[in-house]
């Protein structure tokens, strides 16, 4: 108990920092920059998560809004619901990377863009589409990472990877790499259990 009630007050401490407050309040961002994300929830978490880069957080994860009207989850009616979904997310992914890139941030912050599966190559019934485990996308960018290039390749149908396929684990890795942690290293628990950090394989074509 005493030690989760440290914890709490670690906690509640770093919200009440002026230092917190700070980056967290977007009234200090202009209207132009604001705008430049996008009036939206997406957009303006993006703007936030910026702040928070230039404030020394580590580690940040923006996830899209979890209303169902908003849910990338398009069982049904897909097409008309990508229109509305992908004009935010393009404006304030953009607007992200280039406000990284501006302000000298974009080297040093590697930015990774993915969802958790891929959607089916074939409309349902429904005109939509369902999940889809064995053939996705990601977006990664910065830190030091190769910029304009597009690694592995799908059948035509995108439904299967037809050369270099790379899992989520590899991702993982090669993270890990970047933050000069060795991603084939053990970590052990109080019991001296040794757990590997990542099984994946370190991406090299990116770096």
């Amino acid at each position: 108990v005493a030690s989760i009630a440290r914890l709490h007050t670690r906690a509640y401490g770093l919200l009440k920092s002026s230092h917190s407050q700070q980056a967290l309040d977007l009234e200090r961002e202009s209207v132009a920059t604001r705008d430049r994300y996008g009036r939206h929830k997406f957009g303006q978490t993006l703007l936030l998560s910026r702040r928070l880069v230039e404030a020394g957080v580590p580690l940040i994860q923006v996830n899209w809004s979890r209303s169902n009207a908003d849910q990338w989850d398009t069982h049904q009616k897909n097409y008309p619901r990508l229109r509305k979904l992908l004009p935010p997310f393009d404006q304030g992914f953009a607007a992200l990377l280039e406000d990284l890139a501006n302000r000298g941030l974009l080297e040093s912050t590697m930015v990774y863009c993915l969802g958790e599966f891929g959607r089916t190559p074939r409309m349902n019934k429904d005109a939509g589409r369902d999940h889809w485990p064995d053939c996705y996308s990601a977006v990664v960018a910065g830190g030091g990472l190769r910029a304009g290039q597009v690694v592995g390749a799908s059948d035509r149908m995108a439904a299967y990877p037809t050369s270099d396929p790379i899992a989520p684990w590899d991702l993982g890795a090669t993270m890990f790499h970047n933050l000069g942690i060795l991603p084939d290293d053990d970590i052990h628990d109080r019991l001296g259990r040794p757990f590997r950090i990542s099984r994946g394989r370190v991406l090299r074509e990116l770096l």
